[in-house]
């Protein structure tokens, strides 16, 4: 009987020993090859020192990016996020995420600038807007690019929340059904195509502003703005959007 009961002290030992190495494992990186500008490792009003904390309280390990993205750069990691990028990726860099995807990995996109990420948009079946979103309810501060977002779809990112906000967002659409759109503005917002700020004749309508899909065994959120997880604007609902940002990568 104490054999048994050795034995079965060690098989305890040894899961919990598992499930250790399993959560110090969860890794998120931060592509930092594409001309991104705002990086968790800088703690300015713009940069992402707070999401990058939050991340790690959320038991993952954040690690940057520099390397082109590549099945080997992608190797040990569990999600990979694209933030702010200038640069657009290589068609071989995009392979290589499908792959990643593919395999259980989860990629979250936030647009700072729209077009260098239109190929990679592209197939994950997402095209944007050919301006930023003027909305006309829930505006912050009089500033019509700043609003709050409370059409909200069923997503694990949105748990516990009503509303986040949005400081210069893109208007996301589905192309082929590929993507679904999880967070939308008011039917009332408009694209400033003269960026006057003048509405003539453009219409109004309800703009996606976050859009998700599966992949494989993985999966990809992509939000029209970046600000939203930036020092400055982690508000209470933003802050808690990054928190269950980090467990869906992870």
């Amino acid at each position: 009987m104490a054999r048994i009961a050795n034995l079965m002290c060690i098989m305890v030992l040894l899961c919990a020993a598992g499930a250790a190495r399993s959560e110090a494992g969860q890794t998120v990186l931060f592509d930092t090859g594409h001309g991104e500008r705002f990086l968790t490792g800088e703690k300015g009003a713009l940069q992402l020192s707070g999401l990058a904390e939050i991340f790690q309280t959320a038991g993952v390990q954040v690690a940057s990016l520099a390397k082109p993205i590549s099945d080997a750069t992608l190797a040990e990691a569990n999600g990979l996020v694209i933030f702010g990028a200038f640069a657009p990726l290589d068609p071989g860099e995009i392979e290589a995420l499908l792959r990643f995807m593919q395999r259980g990995g989860r990629l979250a996109v936030m647009l700072h600038i729209a077009p260098p990420l239109g190929p990679l948009l592209d197939r994950l079946g997402i095209a944007y807007s050919n301006g930023v979103i003027q909305e006309r309810e829930n505006v912050i501060g009089a500033e019509p690019l700043n609003f709050r977002v409370n059409r909200l779809g069923s997503h694990p990112v949105f748990s516990g929340i009503t509303e986040f906000s949005l400081y210069g967002a893109w208007g996301l659409i589905s192309r082929d059904g590929g993507a679904r759109m999880v967070a939308s503005t008011s039917p009332l917002a408009w694209i400033d195509l003269r960026g006057d700020k003048i509405r003539r004749e453009e219409t109004t309508a309800s703009f996606g502003v976050a859009g998700a899909g599966e992949f494989g065994n993985g999966g990809f959120l992509v939000f029209g703005d970046d600000a939203i997880f930036q020092n400055r604007f982690l508000d209470a609902n933003n802050r808690l959007l990054a928190v269950n940002l980090a467990g869906w990568l992870k």
